[in-house]
């Protein structure tokens, strides 16, 4: 059984269907942390109702990048999971293990530093494309540009706002990253 930590900085709808799946089996993983950069937030409710530790690591404390080091070093993860976590992972925890992201579009369309959520929607719909969709990635040294595990495209309605794309990104989100998790944890997903 793989360990994976869940990195989070919203309502952590994805770390729920995560943890879920863990839970269920679906996963052949255990969610062993969550590493979250903001107090107050729906993620950490989730981890407390799940059993999961969490730990709440502002990137203006001292030495952040070391103690986020430490952490993960000494619990050994198989594998990071970012679910809405909204900061540029630094160096030196990219060489601890793979980590996966969830991005709201095609890429490599609408991806790149300050490419998030709403923003990603509304350039979608500026472009005036006919279809989105969601990517689960591999993460590396530059935002959005790491190896893509799954993609899922979805078609964009007439009329279509920016609170409905949402809404549609997200269940195809809740769908194809369990997929992506469990295809890395049956060792068929790998860098």
């Amino acid at each position: 059984m793989k360990k994976i930590v869940v990195f989070a900085s919203g309502t952590g709808t994805n770390f729920k269907v995560l943890l879920d799946a863990c839970k269920s089996g679906e996963i052949n993983g255990e969610i062993i942390l969550l590493i979250t950069n903001k107090q107050d937030i729906g993620a950490l409710k989730i981890a407390e109702e799940g059993g999961i530790e969490s730990k709440i690591i502002s990137p203006k404390t001292d030495n952040y990048e070391n103690i986020l080091y430490e952490i993960l070093k000494e619990i050994k993860p198989d594998l990071i999971c970012l679910a809405g976590y909204l900061l540029k992972i630094p160096q030196q925890i990219l060489e601890i293990c793979p980590i996966m992201n969830i991005h709201p579009a095609l890429l490599p369309n609408y991806g790149g530093k300050g490419m998030y959520g709403a923003k990603v929607h509304q350039a979608v719909l500026d472009s005036g494309d006919k279809t989105t969709g969601v990517t689960v990635h591999f993460i590396d040294e530059e935002y959005d540009k790491g190896k893509i595990i799954l993609q899922e495209k979805i078609e964009i309605a007439k009329g279509e706002t920016v609170e409905s794309l949402t809404a549609k990104i997200q269940q195809v989100e809740h769908k194809i990253y369990p997929k992506a998790v469990k295809l890395f944890c049956n060792k068929k997903a790998e860098i």
